[in-house]
Order: C-alpha cells, then structure tokens, then sequence
C-alpha cells in the first residue's frame, strides 16, 4: 500500500477549510484518503478523529475531540461530518467502571459544542483515551486476514512486535475503550493499536503521521500475507453450462422475498446486485466453499449489514431451472430456519429482550454465476455487495496462510442486535414502492418520464426504456439514484428481451412493467394504406405484447406475482375521425389488457390500464394542438381545456393514475380514465 498523500491537495483542503482551523481541515483531507481506499474502509465503516480548539456557543475555547459522526462516509465527509465534543467530560468517564451504551450515546450528545451535529461515533471514547492529537481506524482486510485466525494475535504479533499494542475484541462501546485504554497505558510508544478480529488503529502528532503510520502498517500485513502463500481454493465440479445470470437471478430474488402477513398479495421484495470478477468466481467456485463461505462475518460491523453468514446454493444449469429454483426455495427456507434458531438461542442467552429481524440473508452465493448482494434499495444491495466482495479478499488472504475463523455466533449476535440499532427498528417510514422494480417503456417521453419519476419517488427502482438510448440515458441521470437508462425499441422482439433481461441483471427482476411507448399514425380508415395500419400495429398492439410477455415470463419465475401496466388511450373507446389507425390497435390492447388479468391472476399478475386524453407529449405535439384546435375553430388552451372539468390534464395525472393501480393489489382488469371528463370515453 503506497500513501496517498499529496502537499498540494492538503494545502488546498486547508484552503477550503481553514476557517474552520488547519488541524480540521487537514483531518477531513486524510479521512477522506483512508475512505476513499475500499482495502481500508467501506460504507460508513471506520473511524477518525484529532484533538483541537474549537469556540462554543458561549464564545469561550474549549478542548474538543472532533471525531467522525455516525451515518457519514469517510470517503466523502466535510466538516460538519467530524462533530465536536468537549473532551474534557469525556476523558473524565475512564474512571467509570460501567456505562452503557444509551448512557454513553446521551453523554456525548449532551457535551456536543453544536446541539444539532450528528451523533458521535460509538468508538468516541476509544480516540478520547488515546492522548494522541490525530486517530485513524480502519477495517483494513489484510489486517482482518492475519486476526481472523485461530491464532490470529500470535500472527499479529510475529509481523508487528512490540510496534502496536494488542486488544483482545470487545464489542464496540465503553468496554472497548477501555480496553483499548489499558493496552496503550501498558506501553505508550505503540505506533497503533491491533482490535483482534476487528480493525487496526494508527495515532499521530498530525495528520500525516497518523495516516502514513496507517498505510505502513497495513503494508507491513499484505507483505507477510504474501509469503508462503499455498493456493486457497479447490475447484468444484460445475455443470458445463452454468445458468444465465438473468434466468438466475428472479428466481434468487423470489426465492428471498417474504409474504407481508398485514396485506393480502403483499411481499417484502429485495433488489439486488451481481457481481462475477475473477476474485469472486475463485471465491464461489470452491470445492469447500460450504466451509469457508459460511463460517460468519471477517468483522462484526459487517453483521449490521449482510446478517452472521451467506447463503451458498446449488450450481444451476442451464435449461434446468425449475430444478434450480426448487433446491433453492428449501435452502432458502432452510437458511430462515437456522437463522430463527441462531436468534432464539442468543435471544435467550441475554434474556428475551431482543426482536428478531428477517431471516434472509443479504449475500447469496451462486457457484458457477456469482454472488448476488439483496438489498430493501440498490444502494443497500450494492452496500451488501461490497462487504461480500471485501470478505472474500480477506477469507481468500486468510485461507491462503492459514484457516479463517470468525467470531463466536454470540458475539456476532450482540452487535447484529445491539440495543441502539434495536432502537431504530420501527423508526424508520418505508416508501410504499420499496424493494420493487418498474420497467417503463417510452420512458424518455412526457408520459413516460411522469411516471418512472413518480415510481422512483414512492420507492421503486426505475428502468427507463426508450428507443432513443441517449434520452433514456439523460432522463435516468435526471432522476438520479440507481435509475437506469436504456434502448429497448418494442417493434422488435430481441430488443425487448435484451432490454429485459439488462433490466435483471442490473436489479434482479421486474415486479411493475409500464407499456406506454406509442405513437399515433392518422388516415381515413376505408383509404389508409395497409402498411401504415400494420405499423401501427407493431408499435402499438404488438409493442404492449412484447413488454408484456417478457415482463411476465420474469413475473412467474419470481412467484411473487406482478403489476402490468398499459397506456391503452382514449382512441380505444371513443375513436377519433382519422384516428383509425391509432385507434384500432389502443381498441386491442384494452382486450390484450383484459386477457393478462384473466389468464395470469390466479398468479398474482395484475393488469390495468390508464384511458388518457389530450397530453402535451411527444405523441401530441404543439404542432398536432395547433392542428387539431384550427380544426375545430378554437383556441389552443380551450382544446386542451375541452372536458366536464373545463381542466388540461398533465403527463404527472396520467403517473398518478399509473401509480395507484400499482398500489392497489386487489385491483385488476380496471381502465382508469385520465381526461378531465369525457362521456364518451367513460367506461364505468
């Protein structure tokens, strides 16, 4: 590991934040290098902190511990992610010979210079103990590799001596810093501290010295993890054609959803993340992968995201999956089992007082495909990912010097249910959306557009499909997060499957398919040309069975039912002169509609579709409002206004409509219409 560190960007960091003082500034520029560095620090995890001189609200300077804040990144944190806290009341709780971890949260809070920052790190107490002006801490995996051991202090102690201190683990509070405390007392020339199955710590007079101490020791790790190495793993027997990733992957994803026992039809949904470098492929291709991939977490941190173990399934073979999806399903259930087991014993071992969370698991080994990360969003799944992806390289260091062992169960259960993230559950609103994935055609349109950012605000993970690529591409980044952007032109059945199976891949299903792409042709019926009338048709009756199809096809390998959603128009009711060739195919589809729910109901696949009129799209332009309202001798606005309401209906009405038949699970074969009022068109 070589540093980071760079004179010019330090200097600009104190540029930036020097108002704030040099020795701030300096430790955002050096938290960030250790976080944006995924061998030292991921996701939240980690922590740092430095002793300096800030001003309280009273006006007087007082000695403040700046340490990271819980919730913040290190790879992105400002200043206001490093919140002060007197360190004068703090350094006075290392005579307390208890304290827990409420107590100590609220203690913290109280001593805060700003009442409004955000909590201190839970290791606060740890960087107060240890009299030196800057502390790093990081979950460096080649550290984790040589703790992570039978033997794993003996291991530490053959690479590093006398040059850090020793601390046997603790889990993360009071306890810890005073344990941490004791050892650094013992002998206060230790350049950092080894948390044995936990981290490393490395201290400095100032910043640099704090940090490059940080970067030598992990150094000192992948240079002993690289001598005597034997091979790690023995390949497994696989089948000759592993399954594909996007047959693969709805049927993880059903297999791990959960049956929402308060609503009828509702399910508990992940969204998930692949990933298949040749580092995880070695990984999950073991012969002893059963062993070594399920012996528990490479740092208890990680419990608060992935759960105590993986789940390591069958390999599956392509064009056998019903085979694969039936092993799956009982080792799925097999996993719940354990896990309710695991929490039932720890839950008495501390006397009942837990709640147990669901008992699925977060990471998902795929011999032969890959790894698959679950997640209630994609950020959570990709979170999730990146703690499995930095297990392996750890487990695969640790294997290749010795045997990984992880901690005890009990020990991984008491920070998986520690009493402040048991205090969050039920804190927290989920959107109504969430866990789901909506694939919506003509996204890059007005209509379009409306609703995948309507879906993305109740929760969803979106997929933007759009015949122009470039604008499904610019309509997903203005949505932001994990929206998706892609081609997928609906005249043509391999681009739907492509488009579809991209959509999979990237998220790991699709529980909502919006058919909205449509253009409208015109003519006299008894004089339009044939092909224009069979063009139409490919687009918009054909182009609503593609989406359809393929949308349903990954519906039933998931078994947790489904939403189809189609834009059937008011031409489907109420035709239009010279809208025959529009109307005609819109007048199919509101049957094709009516078939889905039929035939797919008894499989929880709803279908509905929304009858709208009359909106600023691509489909009418200014050019067609112009057009259509000379026609009729009046005004632009009085024909767009021409309904009961006397109101123009938006693309946004059209989504909300889309939206609430999402939402309404006992709903099917329904036609909402969305035009202000038009008799004619009103089917109810």
């Amino acid at each position: 590991m070589q540093s980071a560190w760079i004179d010019r960007d330090a200097e600009a960091a104190v540029a930036c934040y020097g108002r704030l003082g040099r020795d701030l500034a300096l430790r955002v520029y050096t938290t960030r290098l250790l976080g944006q560095d995924p061998r030292l620090v991921l996701h939240g995890g980690g922590n740092t902190s430095v002793k300096t001189r800030l001003t309280d609200l009273n006006g007087d300077m007082v000695d403040v511990l700046c340490v990271k804040g819980t919730g913040w990144d290190m790879a992105t944190i400002e200043p206001g992610g490093l919140p002060a806290v007197r360190l004068a009341p703090l350094l006075k709780l290392r005579a307390r010979q208890e304290l827990s971890d409420e107590e100590m949260v609220r203690l913290q809070r109280a001593n805060l210079i700003d009442p409004s920052a955000p909590n201190p790190s839970v290791e606060a107490l740890l960087h107060a103990f240890v009299p030196h002006k800057f502390v790093d801490h990081t979950h460096s995996t080649a550290v984790l590799a040589l703790t992570d051991q039978p033997d794993g202090e003996a291991l530490c102690r053959e690479v590093y001596g006398k040059r850090v201190g020793y601390v046997p683990y603790v889990m993360p509070g009071f306890g810890l810093a005073k344990a941490a405390a004791q050892v650094f007392e013992a002998d206060p020339s230790v350049e950092g501290l080894i948390l044995v199955k936990h981290g490393i710590f490395s201290f400095g007079a100032d910043a640099r010295e704090a940090y490059e101490r940080m970067v030598a020791l992990v150094s000192l790790a992948e240079q002993r993890l690289a001598k005597n190495r034997k091979p790690a793993f023995v390949s497994a027997s696989l089948p000759a054609r592993p399954a594909r990733v996007a047959d693969v992957a709805p049927i993880v994803r059903g297999a791990c959803s959960l049956p929402d026992n308060k609503t009828e039809g509702a399910w508990k949904r992940f969204v998930l993340e692949f990933r298949c470098n040749d580092a995880v492929m070695n990984f999950v291709n073991g012969a002893d992968v059963a062993r070594y991939g399920q012996a528990g977490v490479v740092t208890p941190d990680h419990n608060l995201r992935i759960k105590n173990r993986p789940l390591v399934v069958a390999a599956p073979k392509e064009g056998d999956l019903q085979v694969f999806k039936n092993s799956l399903t009982k080792q799925v259930a097999a996993y719940a089992e354990d896990y309710t087991s695991y929490f039932g014993r720890n839950n008495a071992r501390v006397g009942g007082i837990k709640t147990m969370l669901d008992p699925v698991p977060r990471v998902v080994l795929v011999p032969g495909v890959g790894l698959f990360g679950l997640g209630g969003s994609k950020k959570d799944a990709k979170i999730a990912a990146d703690l499995a992806e930095a297990a392996i390289a750890t487990i695969t260091d640790a294997e290749a010097v010795g045997r990984f062992e992880a901690l005890p169960e009990s020990d991984l259960f008491d920070v998986e249910y520690w009493s402040l993230e048991q205090a969050k559950l039920g804190s927290a609103k989920e959107l109504p959306l969430a866990g789901q994935v909506a694939a919506i055609t003509g996204a890059a349109g007005a209509i379009g557009f409306a609703t995948a950012k309507a879906f993305a605000a109740a929760g969803a993970e979106v997929a933007l499909l759009d015949i122009d690529e470039a604008a499904a591409l610019a309509k997903a980044k203005e949505i932001g997060g994990s929206a998706l952007g892609l081609r997928c032109d609906v005249t043509d059945t391999v681009s739907v499957r492509e488009a579809f199976a991209q959509v999979v891949s990237s998220f790991g299903g699709v529980d909502i398919a919006v058919s909205n792409a449509g253009a409208a042709w015109q003519g006299r019926i008894g004089e339009v040309d044939e092909a224009v009338l069979r063009e139409s048709f490919e687009l918009n009756f054909y182009g609503h069975q593609r989406v359809a199809q393929a949308a349903v096809n990954i519906m039933r390998a998931q078994g947790t039912g489904g939403c189809l959603l189609f834009n059937v128009s008011k031409q489907a009711v109420n035709p239009g002169p010279n809208f025959g060739p529009y109307g005609l195919p819109k007048a199919a589809t509101l049957f094709l509609v009516r078939q889905y729910a039929l035939e797919y109901g008894s499989e929880g696949i709803r279908a509905n579709a929304v009858n709208a009129d009359r909106i600023r799209s691509r489909l009418l332009n200014e050019e067609m409002i112009s057009s259509r309202s000379k026609a009729r001798g009046i005004s632009e606005s009085a024909y767009m206004r021409g309904n009961l309401l006397g109101r123009e209906v938006a693309a946004e009405d059209v989504a909300q409509a889309f939206l609430a038949q999402a939402l309404a699970l006992k709903t099917t074969a329904d036609v909402t219409t969305v035009d202000g009022g038009n008799i004619a068109a009103a089917l109810r």
